[in-house]
């Protein structure tokens, strides 16, 4: 099987972002995505490429960049789509939120999106399908060559614990804490064709392995593999899906700087000739499950020999070593804001803060709508002070 790689002009960008619908005055998840869509025709029925469209559940819409440069046109992509539907869902009395899961809203209240692929996907799964009311970001960066796809998502493959601590937002799960600091990991990695992605050796070994998916009809098409890190060659991007639902435009501008800014460093290695790292299969899963349970107090595994490094310190070396890569795609501030969530907290620690300082579930979803309003980190007493 011959599956044809797009390249791309360069490292571009494409970000998409899935939204929480949130009642104003319950804070519950509201089941409204129809309704909200059908008020920006423009921007939900823009032909192929929609800037805002549904996903599985009718409490979220995701809003999705066109082909970007940088980290600053994306965001000032996704900044024009959200303030867009900000003003249509006010009307409807919804809010908008970001985090990896509802702290109090139930899954089994969600109602799926009037799709055929959905309703599709539910009849197959099942209970794996109907409760994933979770919600993530996912970043493209293009690539020149298919033939580096393959060797690229092995590299990335060790970063799965750094993309998901610092993103993780969803300790919450049907109003109780689940102790970990992504429950969504757990949630939507229990799905088949979900998790880390297999490491191969290269193109050809990846059009067999589909082939062999296709022909045994574990799956349809190439777009229901949803590995963690994949080849995307229709749009001719290597696609992170790690991150958690990320609450604050400085946050998904700091995953897309640091994503763009290693599939670069990769890219370029390969064109220097160098081979690039390829993990343990049997590390990579267990990294992921060390940030799944502890976020970025996560003791990571740095070797195939078992030797391992507080993943806090391999975040602060990830960050200085990407700095002039960085600065030459013009995303070093971006960047920066990694050490602002290591100093200040992931947005797991901050909604455990709130509760720990006395705060309630709704006031988490209080400070969750904020900090996408105001793009910036809230604590308890300003959310109090804020409904007094």
């Amino acid at each position: 099987m011959a599956i044809d790689f797009n390249a791309s002009n360069g490292a571009t960008l494409g970000v998409e972002w899935e939204i929480q619908l949130v009642d104003a005055e319950t804070r519950h998840l509201r089941q409204d995505a129809r309704e909200v869509l059908a008020d920006l025709p423009t921007l939900s029925l823009d032909g192929d490429n929609p800037r805002i469209r549904h996903e599985l559940m009718e409490s979220m819409v995701e809003i999705v960049t066109g082909i970007c440069d940088t980290v600053g046109q994306a965001k000032a992509d996704l900044s024009g789509t959200l303030t867009a539907l900000r003003g249509a869902a006010a009307e409807r009395g919804i809010a908008l939120a970001c985090t990896g899961t509802h702290p109090i809203s139930d899954w089994r209240d969600a109602v799926t999106a009037p799709m055929g692929r959905y309703a599709q996907l539910v009849e197959e799964m099942q209970w794996l399908a109907r409760r994933i009311q979770t919600f993530g970001v996912h970043v493209h960066v293009g690539i020149s060559d298919g033939a580096k796809a393959i060797p690229i998502v092995n590299a990335l493959s060790s970063y799965l614990p750094h993309f998901l601590a610092l993103t993780a937002s969803s300790p919450f799960w049907s109003a109780g804490d689940t102790g970990l600091a992504s429950c969504r990991a757990i949630v939507f990695g229990q799905m088949p064709t979900a998790g880390p992605p297999h490491l191969l050796d290269d193109w050809a070994a990846f059009e067999d392995y589909m082939d062999t998916l296709l022909r045994s009809g574990t799956i349809r098409s190439i777009k229901d593999v949803w590995w963690d890190i994949r080849p995307h060659p229709d749009f001719g991007t290597i696609e992170i899906r790690m991150f958690d639902g990320i609450p604050t435009m400085r946050e998904v501008g700091m995953a897309a700087a640091l994503c763009q800014s290693l599939v670069t460093l990769f890219d370029q290695q390969l064109d220097r000739g160098y081979t690039l790292p390829r993990p343990a299969a049997w590390v990579v899963r267990d990294n992921k499950w060390r940030a799944t349970r502890y976020g970025l107090d996560a003791i990571v595994i740095t070797d195939d020999s078992g030797n391992t490094a507080p993943l806090r310190d391999d975040l602060y070396e990830l960050i200085r070593e990407l700095e002039p890569v960085a600065d030459r795609l013009g995303c070093a501030e971006e960047l920066k804001v990694a050490g602002e969530v290591l100093e200040h907290g992931a947005p797991y620690e901050r909604q455990r803060a709130i509760r720990a300082e006395g705060g309630t579930l709704e006031n988490i979803v209080d400070a969750a709508i904020t900090e996408l309003a105001e793009d910036r980190f809230v604590t308890l007493g300003e959310v109090v002070h804020a409904g007094a």
